[in-house]
Protein backbone atom coordinates (compact mmCIF):
# COMPACT_ATOMS: atom_id res chain seq x y z
CA UNK A 1 0.00 0.00 0.00
CA UNK A 2 1.26 3.41 -0.81
CA UNK A 3 2.25 5.80 1.57
CA UNK A 4 2.85 9.79 1.36
CA UNK A 5 5.05 11.98 2.90
CA UNK A 6 2.98 15.37 4.87
CA UNK A 7 4.70 17.37 2.55
CA UNK A 8 2.86 15.62 -0.57
CA UNK A 9 -0.08 14.70 0.66
CA UNK A 10 -0.01 18.58 1.38
CA UNK A 11 0.49 19.08 -2.33
CA UNK A 12 -1.39 16.14 -3.73
CA UNK A 13 -4.87 18.54 -1.79
CA UNK A 14 -3.69 21.78 -2.24
CA UNK A 15 -3.42 22.45 1.69
CA UNK A 16 -0.29 23.40 3.56
CA UNK A 17 1.59 20.59 5.39
CA UNK A 18 0.18 22.27 9.06
CA UNK A 19 -3.23 21.35 7.51
CA UNK A 20 -2.61 17.64 6.43
CA UNK A 21 -1.18 17.71 10.70
CA UNK A 22 -4.46 18.81 12.08
CA UNK A 23 -6.67 16.32 9.90
CA UNK A 24 -3.93 13.54 10.76
CA UNK A 25 -4.14 14.65 14.29
CA UNK A 26 -7.68 14.92 14.26
CA UNK A 27 -8.38 11.52 12.99
CA UNK A 28 -9.96 12.67 9.44
CA UNK A 29 -6.11 11.38 7.24
CA UNK A 30 -5.00 8.29 8.69
CA UNK A 31 -1.51 8.56 9.66
CA UNK A 32 1.36 6.02 10.98
CA UNK A 33 5.01 5.87 10.69
CA UNK A 34 7.45 4.96 8.77
CA UNK A 35 10.68 2.16 9.81
CA UNK A 36 12.84 5.10 10.26
CA UNK A 37 10.09 6.94 12.32
CA UNK A 38 9.02 9.39 10.29
CA UNK A 39 5.43 10.22 10.15
CA UNK A 40 3.14 9.12 6.59
CA UNK A 41 0.06 9.14 4.68
CA UNK A 42 -1.73 6.06 4.11
CA UNK A 43 -2.71 6.14 0.60
CA UNK A 44 -6.11 4.92 0.89
CA UNK A 45 -7.06 7.26 3.10
CA UNK A 46 -5.41 10.00 1.29
CA UNK A 47 -7.56 9.52 -1.89
CA UNK A 48 -11.00 8.73 0.18
CA UNK A 49 -9.99 12.66 1.75
CA UNK A 50 -9.94 14.00 -1.64
CA UNK A 51 -12.83 12.26 -3.02
CA UNK A 52 -14.56 14.02 -0.05
CA UNK A 53 -13.03 17.43 -0.65
CA UNK A 54 -13.82 17.11 -4.18
CA UNK A 55 -17.76 15.86 -3.35
CA UNK A 56 -17.42 19.30 -1.39
CA UNK A 57 -16.30 21.72 -3.83
CA UNK A 58 -19.04 20.22 -6.45
CA UNK A 59 -21.69 20.81 -3.87
CA UNK A 60 -20.26 24.13 -3.59
CA UNK A 61 -20.55 25.02 -7.47
CA UNK A 62 -23.68 23.36 -7.60
CA UNK A 63 -25.43 26.54 -7.00
CA UNK A 64 -24.82 27.37 -10.64
CA UNK A 65 -27.22 26.69 -13.34
CA UNK A 66 -27.62 22.70 -14.38
CA UNK A 67 -24.97 21.48 -16.37
CA UNK A 68 -23.23 17.74 -16.80
CA UNK A 69 -19.81 18.92 -16.80
CA UNK A 70 -18.15 17.61 -13.78
CA UNK A 71 -14.77 19.86 -13.94
CA UNK A 72 -15.59 23.38 -13.44
CA UNK A 73 -12.90 25.46 -12.15
CA UNK A 74 -13.72 28.89 -10.44
CA UNK A 75 -10.76 31.79 -11.14
CA UNK A 76 -10.40 35.23 -12.37
CA UNK A 77 -10.30 36.22 -15.96
CA UNK A 78 -6.39 37.43 -16.77
CA UNK A 79 -6.32 38.49 -20.50
CA UNK A 80 -8.88 39.26 -23.21
CA UNK A 81 -8.07 39.39 -26.49
CA UNK A 82 -11.29 39.81 -29.13
CA UNK A 83 -11.42 40.45 -33.12
CA UNK A 84 -14.49 40.70 -34.78
CA UNK A 85 -15.24 36.85 -34.46
CA UNK A 86 -13.39 35.33 -31.48
CA UNK A 87 -12.36 36.00 -28.51
CA UNK A 88 -9.80 34.15 -26.40
CA UNK A 89 -10.05 34.12 -22.55
CA UNK A 90 -7.50 33.47 -20.26
CA UNK A 91 -8.56 32.37 -16.37
CA UNK A 92 -6.92 32.00 -13.85
CA UNK A 93 -8.23 29.41 -11.40
CA UNK A 94 -6.00 28.58 -8.25
CA UNK A 95 -2.39 27.21 -10.06
CA UNK A 96 -4.73 26.07 -13.04
CA UNK A 97 -4.57 28.59 -16.29
CA UNK A 98 -7.31 27.76 -18.39
CA UNK A 99 -7.24 29.51 -21.72
CA UNK A 100 -11.02 29.24 -24.00
CA UNK A 101 -11.75 30.39 -27.65
CA UNK A 102 -15.32 31.73 -27.59
CA UNK A 103 -17.26 33.70 -30.12
CA UNK A 104 -17.18 37.54 -29.56
CA UNK A 105 -20.83 37.56 -29.18
CA UNK A 106 -20.69 34.77 -26.15
CA UNK A 107 -18.09 36.93 -24.68
CA UNK A 108 -19.91 40.47 -24.98
CA UNK A 109 -23.59 38.52 -23.77
CA UNK A 110 -21.29 37.05 -20.74
CA UNK A 111 -19.88 41.00 -20.26
CA UNK A 112 -16.05 39.36 -19.84
CA UNK A 113 -13.23 41.62 -18.89
CA UNK A 114 -9.87 41.48 -17.13
CA UNK A 115 -10.76 40.84 -13.78
CA UNK A 116 -14.37 39.36 -14.15
CA UNK A 117 -14.82 36.18 -12.06
CA UNK A 118 -15.95 33.03 -14.07
CA UNK A 119 -15.90 29.59 -13.90
CA UNK A 120 -14.65 27.49 -16.64
CA UNK A 121 -15.90 23.91 -17.14
CA UNK A 122 -14.15 21.39 -19.02
CA UNK A 123 -15.66 18.65 -20.83
CA UNK A 124 -14.03 16.19 -23.07
CA UNK A 125 -14.00 12.44 -24.24
CA UNK A 126 -10.47 11.86 -24.12
CA UNK A 127 -8.59 12.11 -20.62
CA UNK A 128 -4.66 10.49 -20.13
CA UNK A 129 -3.70 10.20 -16.74
CA UNK A 130 0.18 9.97 -15.79
CA UNK A 131 1.37 8.31 -13.26
CA UNK A 132 4.06 10.67 -11.11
Amino acid sequence: MPTYSIGQAARLLRVSPETVRRWADAGRLPMGRDGAGNRVIDGVGLARLAEERAAEDAREAASGPPTSVRNAFTGIVTALVADDVVARVVVQAGPHQVVSLVTREAADELDLAVGVTVVARVKSTSVHVDRS
